[in-house]
């Protein structure tokens, strides 16, 4: 699982590279959750036929499109040539998620809306008595935006023991660190308080990661994962550096990074 997601992270450098334009960072650093996902934890032919009890995924944080894209290409969603066109006039491939694509639930990209959609439909499923699980993924950034915390309360009232919030914990936004602009920690305190199962992982081992969303399912309330992530994973040339959220390798850069991520996929065990 960590070569398929270098080999996506190598779709992204091209497809960024090729567009010009995108979030590089944050994408690279996301692969992991992404590849867990949809590798191993959803049933993607329930996904792409839109059977009524398919698991749902929501990307709160929309700018890392391209990332998405990268699996929906390789899974057979959309045409691997459409990575082409990401983020270019007329494209099926907009900077940001649209219904329009297979397997996209909602469009998204203003941040900290995600995982109040996602609650809207844990509550329409579990009235429709629908075993299917809602997965948000949203940035650590987006926390501090109002509308998250309400979401967090009413997934407690309404018991909504089939959404999963995933937690990209990267520590970094456009603006900086996170603790610096505005701070989150203790952070699984915190949504522990709320009433949510909270557990912590490492987001780049696949094992942990995937234990942590399914360990002990189903349970009784909502499931939070809090993934410590890093910005840019794969190349010491965007690592940890808040300044790789939205930017364009030149082509030293491009080169450095394809090379990083190359040797990074072939020295996995």
């Amino acid at each position: 699982m960590k070569k398929i997601a270098f080999d996506r992270r190598l779709n992204v450098l091209e497809t960024v590279k090729t567009a010009n334009s995108g979030h590089i960072g944050g994408s690279m650093g996301c692969m992991d959750i992404l590849v867990a996902l949809y590798y191993k934890i959803m049933d993607i032919e329930k996904i792409k036929t839109a059977a009524p009890d398919r698991d749902r995924f929501i990307l709160s944080k929309g700018h890392c499109a391209e990332a998405l894209y990268a699996v929906f290409a390789d899974i057979g969603f959309i045409p691997k040539a459409s990575l082409k066109t990401f983020a270019s006039f007329g494209t099926l491939l907009a900077g940001h998620p649209a219904k329009k694509i297979t397997g996209v639930e909602t469009a998204t990209g203003s941040l900290g809306h995600g995982l109040s959609v996602g609650a809207g439909m844990g509550i329409g499923l579990k009235a429709d008595q629908n075993p299917a699980n809602i997965y948000v993924l949203m940035g650590d950034g987006e926390m501090a935006e109002g509308s998250v915390w309400e979401a967090v309360m009413s997934a407690v009232k309404y018991k909504l023991n089939n959404l999963t919030v995933i937690i990209d914990r990267n520590r970094l936004q456009i603006s900086g660190d996170t603790e610096d602009v505005m701070p989150l920690e203790n952070l699984a305190k915190k949504l522990r308080a709320f009433g949510w199962e909270c557990r912590v992982c490492n987001g780049h081992e696949p094992e942990e990661l995937i234990n942590a969303l399914t360990e002990n399912k189903p349970l009784l309330r909502p499931l939070a994962v809090i993934a410590n992530i890093v910005k840019g994973f794969g190349s010491a040339v965007m690592e940890n550096k808040a300044e790789w959220h939205h930017r364009v390798p030149d082509e030293i850069e491009f080169e450095q990074i394809k090379k990083d991520l190359t040797e990074r996929r072939d020295n996995c065990g």
